[in-house]
Protein backbone atom coordinates (compact mmCIF):
# COMPACT_ATOMS: atom_id res chain seq x y z
CA UNK A 1 0.00 0.00 0.00
CA UNK A 2 1.77 3.40 -1.03
CA UNK A 3 1.80 5.80 2.21
CA UNK A 4 0.76 9.94 1.96
CA UNK A 5 2.65 11.77 4.47
CA UNK A 6 0.15 14.35 5.25
CA UNK A 7 2.01 17.78 7.48
CA UNK A 8 -1.14 19.98 8.80
CA UNK A 9 -2.06 22.21 11.71
CA UNK A 10 -2.77 21.06 14.89
CA UNK A 11 -5.13 23.60 14.68
CA UNK A 12 -7.89 24.62 12.36
CA UNK A 13 -7.33 27.87 11.15
CA UNK A 14 -9.68 30.61 10.66
CA UNK A 15 -11.24 29.62 7.64
CA UNK A 16 -13.62 26.33 7.63
CA UNK A 17 -12.53 25.83 4.09
CA UNK A 18 -9.25 24.58 5.97
CA UNK A 19 -10.85 21.93 7.61
CA UNK A 20 -13.01 20.99 4.56
CA UNK A 21 -10.11 20.60 2.66
CA UNK A 22 -8.48 18.09 5.35
CA UNK A 23 -10.72 15.97 5.89
CA UNK A 24 -11.50 15.52 1.86
CA UNK A 25 -7.84 15.23 1.61
CA UNK A 26 -8.06 12.58 3.84
CA UNK A 27 -11.30 11.09 2.18
CA UNK A 28 -9.24 10.89 -1.49
CA UNK A 29 -6.33 9.19 0.27
CA UNK A 30 -8.72 6.41 1.42
CA UNK A 31 -10.65 6.46 -1.98
CA UNK A 32 -7.22 5.52 -3.61
CA UNK A 33 -6.70 3.04 -1.75
CA UNK A 34 -3.57 4.40 0.15
CA UNK A 35 -2.67 4.98 3.76
CA UNK A 36 -2.37 8.53 5.85
CA UNK A 37 0.88 9.03 7.75
CA UNK A 38 0.69 12.18 9.50
CA UNK A 39 1.65 13.48 13.15
CA UNK A 40 -1.07 11.58 15.08
CA UNK A 41 -2.70 14.33 16.67
CA UNK A 42 -6.68 14.53 16.52
CA UNK A 43 -6.87 18.16 16.74
CA UNK A 44 -7.40 20.83 14.29
CA UNK A 45 -6.49 19.79 10.36
CA UNK A 46 -4.27 17.01 11.64
CA UNK A 47 -7.21 15.40 13.22
CA UNK A 48 -9.41 16.38 10.14
CA UNK A 49 -7.56 14.73 7.71
CA UNK A 50 -7.33 10.76 9.85
CA UNK A 51 -11.18 11.99 10.67
CA UNK A 52 -11.47 11.88 6.43
CA UNK A 53 -9.41 8.85 5.96
CA UNK A 54 -11.14 6.55 9.00
CA UNK A 55 -14.67 7.46 8.12
CA UNK A 56 -13.98 6.08 4.46
CA UNK A 57 -12.09 3.19 5.61
CA UNK A 58 -8.58 3.90 5.10
CA UNK A 59 -5.85 2.95 6.47
CA UNK A 60 -3.80 5.98 9.27
CA UNK A 61 -0.44 6.11 10.58
CA UNK A 62 -0.31 8.36 13.29
CA UNK A 63 3.13 9.31 14.77
CA UNK A 64 3.29 11.57 17.83
CA UNK A 65 6.06 12.51 20.70
CA UNK A 66 5.30 11.49 24.10
CA UNK A 67 5.30 15.09 25.19
CA UNK A 68 2.83 16.29 22.59
CA UNK A 69 0.37 13.69 23.20
CA UNK A 70 -0.43 15.62 26.16
CA UNK A 71 -1.48 18.58 24.22
CA UNK A 72 -2.42 17.56 20.61
CA UNK A 73 -4.01 14.62 22.15
CA UNK A 74 -2.93 11.50 20.09
CA UNK A 75 -5.83 9.88 17.90
CA UNK A 76 -7.27 6.91 19.23
CA UNK A 77 -9.67 5.99 16.14
CA UNK A 78 -5.95 5.81 13.64
CA UNK A 79 -5.41 2.34 12.41
CA UNK A 80 -1.48 2.35 14.33
CA UNK A 81 -0.40 5.03 16.46
CA UNK A 82 3.01 5.23 17.54
CA UNK A 83 4.01 7.30 20.57
CA UNK A 84 7.81 7.94 20.48
CA UNK A 85 10.09 10.28 22.17
CA UNK A 86 11.34 13.33 20.06
CA UNK A 87 10.28 15.68 17.22
CA UNK A 88 12.82 13.82 15.16
CA UNK A 89 11.88 10.40 15.58
CA UNK A 90 8.62 11.71 14.51
CA UNK A 91 9.79 13.59 11.43
CA UNK A 92 12.01 10.22 10.87
CA UNK A 93 9.63 7.99 10.76
CA UNK A 94 7.19 10.13 8.60
CA UNK A 95 9.76 10.64 5.83
CA UNK A 96 10.88 6.45 6.23
CA UNK A 97 7.36 5.28 6.01
CA UNK A 98 5.92 7.58 3.00
CA UNK A 99 6.09 7.49 -0.47
CA UNK A 100 4.70 11.21 -1.21
CA UNK A 101 4.17 14.38 1.02
CA UNK A 102 1.42 17.07 0.76
CA UNK A 103 1.38 19.89 2.60
CA UNK A 104 -1.59 21.60 4.52
CA UNK A 105 -2.02 25.00 6.21
CA UNK A 106 -0.09 24.77 9.58
CA UNK A 107 1.94 26.86 11.16
CA UNK A 108 6.48 26.72 12.47
CA UNK A 109 6.00 22.90 12.63
CA UNK A 110 3.97 22.30 9.23
CA UNK A 111 6.58 24.99 7.74
CA UNK A 112 9.48 22.98 9.15
CA UNK A 113 8.33 19.60 7.72
CA UNK A 114 7.82 21.50 4.49
CA UNK A 115 11.34 23.00 4.11
CA UNK A 116 13.25 20.11 5.27
CA UNK A 117 11.55 17.14 3.29
CA UNK A 118 11.61 19.57 0.41
CA UNK A 119 15.18 20.38 1.16
CA UNK A 120 16.06 16.79 1.11
CA UNK A 121 14.27 16.48 -2.14
CA UNK A 122 16.55 19.01 -3.84
CA UNK A 123 20.14 17.43 -2.20
CA UNK A 124 18.66 14.32 -3.84
CA UNK A 125 18.01 12.27 0.10
CA UNK A 126 14.41 11.26 -2.07
CA UNK A 127 12.70 11.33 -5.36
CA UNK A 128 9.33 11.28 -3.87
CA UNK A 129 6.78 14.18 -4.25
CA UNK A 130 6.10 16.82 -2.66
CA UNK A 131 2.72 18.79 -2.95
CA UNK A 132 2.00 21.94 -1.47
CA UNK A 133 -2.02 22.13 -1.08
CA UNK A 134 -2.34 26.06 -1.49
CA UNK A 135 -6.26 25.47 -0.11
CA UNK A 136 -7.75 29.56 -0.81
CA UNK A 137 -4.60 30.84 -1.54
CA UNK A 138 -2.74 30.22 2.14
CA UNK A 139 0.72 29.65 0.56
CA UNK A 140 0.74 32.47 -1.86
CA UNK A 141 2.66 34.19 0.50
CA UNK A 142 5.71 31.18 0.99
CA UNK A 143 5.51 30.86 -2.84
CA UNK A 144 6.11 34.42 -3.65
CA UNK A 145 8.79 34.63 -1.09
CA UNK A 146 10.86 31.07 -2.53
CA UNK A 147 10.49 33.80 -5.63
CA UNK A 148 12.14 36.45 -3.97
CA UNK A 149 14.70 34.32 -3.04
CA UNK A 150 15.84 33.05 -6.52
CA UNK A 151 15.50 36.40 -7.55
CA UNK A 152 18.11 37.57 -4.72
CA UNK A 153 20.56 34.86 -5.62
CA UNK A 154 19.95 32.18 -3.14
CA UNK A 155 18.20 29.76 -4.97
CA UNK A 156 18.13 28.72 -8.62
CA UNK A 157 14.60 28.47 -10.43
CA UNK A 158 14.93 24.68 -10.75
CA UNK A 159 14.76 24.21 -7.31
CA UNK A 160 11.12 25.34 -7.35
CA UNK A 161 10.46 21.77 -9.49
CA UNK A 162 11.52 20.00 -6.13
CA UNK A 163 7.27 20.35 -5.15
CA UNK A 164 4.25 20.93 -6.70
CA UNK A 165 1.30 22.89 -6.17
CA UNK A 166 -2.74 22.03 -6.10
CA UNK A 167 -5.10 24.69 -5.16
CA UNK A 168 -7.67 21.94 -4.64
CA UNK A 169 -8.33 18.46 -3.57
CA UNK A 170 -9.47 17.62 -6.86
CA UNK A 171 -6.31 18.99 -7.98
CA UNK A 172 -4.89 16.68 -6.03
CA UNK A 173 -6.05 13.52 -7.51
CA UNK A 174 -4.28 13.19 -10.44
CA UNK A 175 -0.88 13.63 -8.60
CA UNK A 176 -2.01 10.19 -6.52
CA UNK A 177 -3.41 8.24 -9.46
CA UNK A 178 0.33 8.51 -10.86
CA UNK A 179 1.96 7.82 -7.87
CA UNK A 180 0.05 4.63 -7.98
CA UNK A 181 0.68 3.67 -11.24
CA UNK A 182 4.90 4.49 -10.42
Amino acid sequence: MKKICVFAGAASGRNPAYAEAAYELGRLIAAQEMGVVYGGGRSGLMGRVADGAIDHGGHVTGIIPKFLDKIEIGHEGVTKLHVIDTMHQRKEMMYAESDAFIVLPGGLGTLDETMEITTWRQLDLHKKPVIILNVRGYWDNLLAMLTHVIDEGFMHHDHLDHFETANSVDEVAPHLKTLLQS
